[in-house]
């Protein structure tokens, strides 16, 4: 542990502690009790009240004042939190979340039981080459400068945009920015995947609109969904249960089970449904199952009218 991190921990355990020995720390950072004196004494010149009491029971406080209301979070509370900054911390990784992680971790009794929750995420190669993209975008959101970019669609057209930041939002697997377009005079969400050609401006900010709003707007506006049913074999089924819940499926035959589910009758849903493969057979309703079927012939297509293409290594 470095020492800048050995101070920090030694402040949030002097915060959630009243009196604390030298050879604790000592032990607990695994270096000697000079270093935790000399850490004493850095902690003291930056202004830190902290004080020491002599003799059996002595050791290392802070001034109460100085203190936090240890009524507003329990051991559990701060587990909790640990455990979601745990998950936030593999999907983006930042100095300001591993800094914030050693705090709690620092406040959280040694005794407590650790590690009954594990967060496991993909470890993408794409994610790593977000991270410094979105450093700019956090920078351009608390600074409130604009950010330029060219944006390409679904469709593979690209337009340039000026935007007004206003949120980073991460769904499932992708990062969004949400912001207001000047080029279309109305608040949009971005893909940061097809963003390419970002530039901040670092000379003019912009007035912030009141974004609260259009959040509530788009919390109220739901997709159209439609109610399908659909034989699943058992080895999607927990799949489905994950999204969907136990109560979207019933028993059918050996083979399969019966899902009731709400999807949208566009290219997002077929998308979905045939992630599955032979897994999955679409039985209701018949207008579904027909713009399913074109969805998958137009697949099929692409391998049945074309020629093997050679690419040249």
């Amino acid at each position: 542990m470095e020492k800048v991190e050995r101070l920090i921990s030694i402040i949030m355990i002097l915060l959630n502690k009243n009196i604390v020995s030298t050879k604790e720390f000592a032990q607990l950072f695994n270096v000697s009790k000079r270093t935790i004196l000399r850490d004493m004494d850095t902690l003291s010149l930056s202004n830190i009240p902290i004080y020491s009491i002599n003799g059996i029971n002595g050791g290392y406080g802070i001034m109460d004042e100085y203190k936090v209301d240890k009524r507003l979070l329990s051991s559990s509370d701060l587990e909790n939190i640990l455990t979601a900054l745990g998950g936030l911390e593999q999907i983006l990784i930042s100095e300001e979340v591993e800094v914030t992680i050693k705090k709690i971790e620092a406040m959280v009794s040694p005794l407590s039981p650790k590690g009954s929750i594990q967060l496991s995420f993909y470890d993408w190669e794409g994610r790593s080459e977000i991270l410094q993209t979105l450093k700019i975008y956090q920078e351009s959101i608390l600074k409130r400068r604009l950010v330029s970019f060219d944006y390409i669609d679904k469709n593979g057209t690209t337009t340039n945009r000026i935007v007004e930041p206003y949120q980073l939002h991460f769904s499932e697997s992708s990062w969004y920015l949400k912001g207001f377009c000047l080029h279309r005079q109305r608040y949009r969400t971005f893909k940061l995947s097809r963003i390419d050609h970002l530039t901040m401006d670092d000379e003019n900010t912009f007035n912030p609109r009141d974004y609260l709003l259009e959040q509530e707007h788009e919390a109220s506006y739901q997709p159209q969904l439609v109610a399908i049913k659909a034989l699943i074999s058992p080895n999607i089924k927990d799949q489905f249960i994950e999204r969907f819940g136990r109560k979207s499926i019933e028993n059918y035959s050996a083979e399969y089970f019966l899902a009731t589910i709400y999807v949208p009758q566009n290219s997002i849903g077929f998308q979905f449904l045939a992630s599955f493969g032979t897994n999955l057979e679409i039985v209701e309703p018949k207008t579904y199952v027909e713009e399913f079927r074109d969805y998958l012939n137009k697949m099929v297509e692409k391998y049945l009218q074309k020629a093997p293409i050679n690419i040249k290594m």
